[in-house]
């Protein structure tokens, strides 16, 4: 038996940033493990320019999700006035950068993406080197230090975490863990109104094996999501395995 800390996310808009080329700012169908990290940093108050909080983090937890919906995707436009880069010139806030003179602000014209209306469930454990205890990070959840939000500042969870520790022989049997409707009384109303697909998709590291004792339908890959540097945005690769299942499958 192993002991896991397990939490849901929902939101009308969640943004989880993959690699970004130019003006495109995509975002993956669930979060990755730098979107779950940093959800964890700003629960425990942890800022970005604490190296040794951050590593704490990083080494000390194992992460798995398993995606109950993608949700749909949206796409926003944006424009951004900020100043051409001067040599010697360092802009600290973006009330400085809005203060420079006019005729060096240049707009920037992106796109970034969003998943409106997804739900994704979370488990957590401890690594060899942990310096945490599931205990603090469930508390810290349940009472976190800084705002939450899931992938951007402009997508605060739409409902609560509930967060909570219980010990499962399995890691699919955290991931499927049960939590209360979003709506109404029973799971099924709960589908209808999310429009939940017919099939889930579980992500965990480690062993192909590691999900339920067996690697059939197992895919693996390397995926760059491994804060290294919050200050510089410096990211490491990962082995993340995935598969597919069924709705009603998951047990």
């Amino acid at each position: 038996m192993t002991e896991y800390l397990v939490f849901r996310l929902y939101a009308p808009l969640a943004s989880w940033g993959e690699a970004a080329v130019g003006e495109s700012r995509p975002t993956a169908t669930y979060p990755g493990r730098s979107a779950i990290i940093g959800l964890l940093g700003a629960a425990l108050g942890v800022r970005r320019d604490d190296d040794e909080g951050q590593r704490q983090l990083r080494d000390g937890v194992g992460i798995a999700i398993k995606q109950r919906s993608p949700g749909s995707l949206m796409r926003d436009y944006h424009t951004v006035q900020v100043p051409a880069s001067q040599a010697k010139v360092t802009y600290r806030t973006r009330r400085d950068e809005l203060s420079a003179p006019h005729k060096i602000i240049k707009t920037i014209l992106s796109s970034r993406d969003y998943r409106c209306d997804g739900l994704w469930t979370v488990a957590i454990w401890l690594t060899p080197q942990a310096e945490l205890t599931l205990e603090d990070l469930e508390q810290a959840l349940k009472t976190p230090r800084f705002p939450l939000y899931l992938g951007r500042k402009a997508c605060p969870p739409a409902a609560p975490l509930a967060p909570r520790r219980e010990a499962f022989a399995r890691l699919r049997d955290a991931l499927d863990a049960g939590f209360p409707p979003l709506w109404g009384q029973d799971q099924v109303e709960e589908r209808r109104a999310l429009r939940l697909p017919d099939s889930v998709v579980y992500a965990w590291e480690g062993d192909t094996k590691a999900l339920d004792g067996n690697d059939q339908g197992v895919e693996s890959s390397e995926v760059w999501d491994v804060p290294l540097n919050r200050r510089r945005w410096q990211f490491g690769p990962r082995a993340e395995c995935r598969r597919i299942a069924r709705t009603g499958e998951e047990r």
